[in-house]
């Protein structure tokens, strides 16, 4: 049986706020495999202010997106998507619905689409189109069919969810009681699969028995920022802080100062949700890779590593490391603007002119690609991304939503 997929659900709308954006997020960092967002507005405008939304927390979140509901028009699909949605939702009551799933299903391909027919008369009454246009059926109720199904369940019942994960045909759940879990989605996973469910809750392929630890039963753990791999601190875990981390997915550690666990965060807020753990040949120390919530040094700095004893001046070779950094620099001349710079002549004449630079490095790229020296379409590949990187920056498009497109590809 595949396992379940757990997902939380809103409604948004142009008047979403900041702590709606905060839940999400949290839904996002407390163990939830995608987010389900429902779009049921009431015209074109209210829609746009909906899709401004969606690129908004789509930058903030790595769980999967599922949008949609308002798509009286395919050009609405195609939105929802370039917004950020791993899939678009499309409402099949309307007249139109069943046309607009199978264009868009032409144009994306059916992984790209579900359907939301919100009773079992709604399913039936599409269902050979439904099958045909899109890889998913999302419903307020149980739907006896072969097509998977992603329940939208009002019950707070517990059994009655068990129940729901383990019919077959039941693609995952949302709803009352997975929205009212907030953080604790890993905890609820946890639940689930201690009553037999087929969920993707955290569990280690190693047990501690098999780490190596000191003669204090502590084993230490280098903590990284999972977006950067910044080193951002180090600190020890015995057994007991080691399952409570994969339970409740927050790195929970051993402090050996005060003789007790402690989560991190716990008194300040700045939590750290676990994205990996792995340990080293020797099995004597672990690596974490964590969503790190505010600075996580207890003097506000970002990294308890920066008190800096010597530096040697050397080349980066991580090519988004230098993306960003170039990027940066960018950005700071949007922002703060620098006499005589080249990149704010770019910025002060707008857009066309950003436009026609890039086109012409674009076409310099193809006439140096005829030429057999190989090192002068490196210079032109270059100077075509340092113009990309500045129309990104007057769109405000980001290096992580340029690899965020790619990895949905």
């Amino acid at each position: 049986m595949n396992k379940k997929v757990i997902a939380p659900c809103m409604v948004i709308s142009g008047e979403m706020t900041e702590s709606d954006r905060t839940l999400l997020q949290d839904y996002d960092r407390g163990g939830a495999d995608e987010l389900l967002l429902f779009d049921f507005s009431n015209s074109s405008e209210e829609h746009e202010q909906a899709l401004l939304f969606l690129r908004d927390i789509a930058r903030k979140v790595d769980a999967p997106i599922l949008c949609g509901g308002y798509t009286p028009r395919f050009e609405d699909v195609k939105k929802l998507l370039y917004a950020g949605a791993k899939r678009a939702l499309v409402d099949v009551r309307p007249d139109t619905g069943i046309e607009v799933l199978k264009e868009g299903a032409a144009r994306f391909g059916k992984e790209k689409l579900a359907a939301y027919a919100k009773t079992v008369d709604d399913f039936f009454d599409h269902a050979e189109d439904i099958k045909k246009n899109c890889s998913l059926l999302v419903s307020e109720e149980s739907i006896d069919t072969d097509f998977p199904v992603l329940v939208i369940s009002k019950s707070e019942n517990v059994q009655e969810l068990i129940d729901l994960c383990m019919d077959e045909t039941v693609y995952g759940i949302s709803g009352s009681y997975v929205n009212g879990k907030g953080g604790n989605i890993t905890e609820l996973k946890a639940m689930l699969k201690e009553q037999g469910c087929p969920v993707s809750a955290m569990e280690g392929s190693i047990p501690f028995s098999a780490l190596r630890t000191g003669e204090n039963g502590l084993i230490p753990v280098v903590v990284q920022d999972y977006l950067t791999n910044q080193v951002l601190m180090v600190a020890y875990m015995n057994e007991e802080a080691y399952e409570q981390t994969l339970k409740t997915g927050k790195m929970t550690y051993y402090s050996r100062s005060r003789s007790c666990l402690w989560v991190k965060g716990e008194t300040s807020g700045h939590f750290q949700y676990v994205k990996s753990l792995s340990t080293d040949c020797d099995s004597d120390t672990l690596l974490a890779k964590v969503a790190q919530i505010g600075p996580a040094c207890h003097t506000g700095s970002t990294s308890c590593f920066f008190k800096e004893i010597m530096k040697k001046n050397y080349r980066e070779e991580n090519p988004l490391t230098v993306f960003e950094r170039v990027y940066d620099v960018i950005t700071d001349r949007k922002q703060h603007p620098k006499e005589g710079s080249y990149t704010n002549y770019l910025f002060d004449k707008g857009i066309d002119k950003i436009l026609k630079k890039v086109g012409e490095e674009a076409a310099e790229i193809i006439i140096a690609a005829k030429n057999p020296e190989p090192e002068e379409i490196k210079y032109e590949i270059a100077d075509f991304l340092y113009h990309v990187m500045v129309l990104m920056a007057e769109k405000e498009i980001t290096w992580k939503q340029i690899t965020d497109e790619l990895e949905n590809r």
